[in-house]
């Protein structure tokens, strides 16, 4: 598997492709304004996402698959996921989240930019996506929604905010609301952007190099175990020094208007703060992919929650942590193919 923090991170300035060359395969579709749980409104949201397969007559065959923190479509793709998902039988739509750069972002908006652009939330990332499928795509109910990290955060939110419209949901790792120690590394990170005096607290005129950032994160994407045996000593400066060139092009606010998202997240918030009440609104069957030493979405609240079902419960016990996921790995593959072939 791809460096996490290459793959998950920073696709969007791969040394193969361009931004521009990003955008022109992607469908990009406007769903109007956005309007969001704050009261404030995206003005005519755009969001990208690209197709493999067809769908069928009456269109049900589609399976969501959400894009996880600061990735895109195209980072989707470069896993693979048709090695678990038959695009012969599904039609696989990547629907590129609010904030990566492709969908509407502060990074990309004409009418909002930068720290204008109005801060939103996960569940305002799935309405963005809900809206997309049925106003525009036509599709009014969905055969599965999934997604990793970001991705599968998101699924968590899908299943109580538009519980009738799929089969299954799978979320690989992510999780229905974050840990007190998710919410330290997240805060840190919010809180070494926002630091920065560079950053002028989204006000930059040109994007901040923060090199921080990306070391912190990129050291909590695997095990200590991993990466001692991954990094010799002698390569921690190469290592340093890679992290901090990857980090030196990606837009701060969209980071940190994603970041955000992320640290107000809990399906429980609308229904009184009890995650067995949430749950009891899931009326999808559930597969639920953890790491047990995912040291970025911690699996406890994931591995709880599938009790409350109950939820197929698959746990990853690999020293890769939250890059542990990957469609080549046959606990993972085999897991997804059967939940899409048999439920």
């Amino acid at each position: 598997m791809k460096p996490f923090f290459t793959l998950y991170f920073l696709l969007l300035l791969s040394s193969l492709r361009s931004p521009a060359q990003i955008l022109s395969a992607n469908n990009l579709q406007s769903i109007g304004d956005l309007k969001l749980e704050s009261g404030e409104v995206i003005k005519n949201c755009t969001l990208g996402y690209r197709v493999h397969g067809k769908l069928n007559s009456d269109r049900s065959n589609a399976v969501v698959f959400c894009t996880w923190f600061g990735g895109n479509a195209a980072g989707v793709e470069s896993m693979k996921p048709w090695l678990a998902i038959d695009t012969n039988k599904n039609c696989l739509i990547i629907i590129d989240a609010l904030g990566d750069g492709i969908s509407a972002s502060p990074s990309n908006s004409k009418l909002q930019p930068g720290a204008d652009f109005p801060k939103f939330t996960i569940r305002d990332m799935v309405n963005s996506q809900y809206n997309l499928l049925t106003q525009k795509l036509k599709i009014k109910h969905v055969r599965a929604v999934m997604g990793i990290s970001m991705g599968g955060i998101q699924t968590f939110e899908w299943a109580v905010s538009y519980p009738d419209f799929m089969d299954v949901l799978i979320p690989i790792v992510g999780s229905p609301q974050p840990t007190s120690y998710d919410l330290m590394l997240y805060q840190t990170i919010a809180h070494l952007i926002d630091a920065s005096p560079e950053y002028q607290h989204g006000r930059y005129v040109t994007n901040p190099h923060i090199a921080s950032v990306g070391m912190v994160f990129d050291l909590f994407l695997t095990t200590p175990s991993n990466r001692v045996k991954t990094v010799p000593r002698t390569a921690v400066p190469q290592w340093i020094a890679n992290t901090q060139a990857q980090s030196a092009g990606h837009d701060w606010n969209d980071t940190y208007y994603q970041i955000t998202a992320i640290i107000g997240h809990d399906i429980s918030r609308l229904f009184h703060s009890s995650m067995p009440e949430a749950a009891a609104h899931v009326k999808a069957k559930m597969l639920i992919i953890t790491s047990l030493q995912d040291m970025v979405v911690n699996p406890t609240p994931a591995i709880a929650f599938s009790k409350l079902l109950p939820a197929r419960l698959v746990e990853l016990n690999d020293e890769k942590g939250h890059s542990a996921p990957d469609f080549n790995n046959s606990q993972m593959r085999e897991a997804i193919v059967e939940a899409l072939a048999k439920w």
